[in-house]
């Protein structure tokens, strides 16, 4: 097992973009870019993570922070000036001083390399090289730098401008993404210059640096797909396609059927079981779990949500965060369900909401019934028990309770508690004024105000 530090590059402002949020906190599939970066090189193995941010980017830094899986420790720094890839990597130089058999440097706004692939980069240290490079093969190779090779050994990166027409033939690009011996990375970063016309410290450079030394440089390729950054909207929204396709081909392999998979979207953490069958236009947020056997019918919006086995969700139904549904559970058409636990058996199937509530096996909520848990100031819980039948357009104040087996009357205001097996009726009685229609027409008839 070779150690890994991973640099994460996240210091660039992105102005293209067009935005006052930093590039790298711009969402693929409901995660920030950095997110993505970091959340990968955590499951390649990395123990440490170096994450290089401009001045003030807190807000950058506590993304990555969030992002980074469970054990993972992540350092911060700051680079105070913008003078190249390599003067940015060096910015992490407390890190890169410690002893590691790896250094990997990722790009935050490159945010669909997998894991896989960060183990491939890897695996030429293993074998002696010093610097291993990631290369992909675009089909218009204009503006990219290109990798050199001789006898299967890379020699250098040039880039197009500096390129000879021959150079300028070659198909293997630059995709960024670099590998470094640990050992001697922070020797290699050092020796590099700044030389040209921008002035700037690049590490491209690395190459040519590490071979002057006698060191073998290694180039390993990749899809290119997976390697495309993002500078602008346009690039944000063909990640966002790009990623959904992967999401979308793994959510199938994995047993479930999507109708119409090109209209389905997904988090990176959408957990779908066997013989789920999702219908068009449903939308998965973070943080969503569903078990075996369940339907998502179209127009369904899901959001840290757990659906338990054979639940029935929609069509154009809600589940906000907290929402966790038992085993056959029915939610319809027009409902919201948030913060709540609806136990196996309840149905919902119309036009409710239920917040902060706790619903019992096999109760029935009518079309049209909410849980009224705000006050204007402060949450409160409803809880119905179990076989309860809540008549529609009922109206539940909370904190109340609904016991056991009890029936509400349609159109009740219930603000008191409900016993078990009793039926609340709380609504104004009905009175009928005979022949009072008649004479309202006729007021109105005659310009007169109805009011008299």
């Amino acid at each position: 097992m070779r150690s890994l530090l991973v640099v994460v590059l996240a210091a660039g402002e992105g102005t293209r973009m067009a935005s006052r949020l930093p590039k790298v906190l711009h969402k693929v599939a409901g995660r920030s870019m950095v997110g993505h970066v970091v959340e990968a090189a955590g499951r390649a193995g990395a123990a440490r993570l170096a994450v290089v941010v401009g001045p003030g980017r807190e807000d950058v830094a506590a993304a990555a922070r969030a992002a980074a899986p469970a054990g993972v420790g992540v350092e911060v720094f700051v680079q105070a000036e913008r003078l190249g890839t390599a003067h940015a990597v060096l910015a992490a130089r407390a890190a890169l001083s410690g002893p590691v058999d790896d250094v990997v440097v990722m790009y935050g706004d490159t945010p669909l390399v997998r894991p896989e692939t960060i183990a491939a980069l890897r695996a030429p240290l293993a074998a002696g090289a010093a610097v291993s490079v990631l290369g992909f093969r675009p089909a218009y190779p204009t503006g990219y730098g290109r990798l050199l090779t001789r006898d299967g050994d890379l020699v250098a990166i040039r880039e197009e401008k500096d390129a000879s027409p021959e150079e300028r033939q070659v198909g293997l690009c630059n995709a960024g993404l670099m590998a470094f011996d640990g050992a001697v990375a922070l020797a290699l970063l050092e020796r590099i210059g700044n030389a040209n016309a921008k002035g700037e410290y690049y590490l491209t450079d690395a190459v040519e640096v590490a071979r002057g030394l006698g060191r073998a440089a290694a180039v390993v390729e990749a899809e290119v797909a997976e390697v495309a950054g993002v500078n602008t909207r346009a690039q944000l929204a063909e990640a966002e396609s790009l990623l959904q396709q992967r999401l979308r081909a793994a959510a199938m392999a994995g047993g479930a059927t999507l109708i119409a998979p090109e209209t389905v979207f997904f988090s990176p953490d959408t957990r779908l079981g066997r013989d789920v069958v999702v219908e068009p236009n449903v939308v998965f947020g973070p943080g969503v779990s569903v078990e075996d056997d369940v339907t998502i019918r179209a127009f369904s919006h899901i959001e840290g949500a757990h659906v338990g086995r054979g639940a029935i969700v929609g069509p154009f139904a809600r589940l906000r965060p907290g929402a966790a549904l038992g085993e056959g559970v029915h939610i319809g058409n027009f409902v919201e369900i948030k913060a709540s636990d609806l136990a196996a058996g309840v149905k919902v199937n119309h036009l409710s909401y239920v917040g902060d509530s706790s619903v019992g096996a096999n109760t029935n909520i009518g079309a049209g019934s909410i849980t009224c848990n705000y006050d204007g100031f402060r949450k409160h819980r409803t809880v119905i028990g179990a076989d309860v039948f809540i008549g529609t357009n009922t109206l539940l104040v909370a904190p109340v309770r609904v016991g056991d087996g009890a029936y509400t009357a349609t159109g009740g205001v219930i603000t008191d508690d409900v016993p078990a097996d009793a039926l609340a009726v709380a609504r104004a009685r009905q009175v009928n004024k005979e022949g009072f229609a008649s004479r309202l027409r006729a007021r109105l008839s005659a310009g007169l105000s109805p009011k008299k």
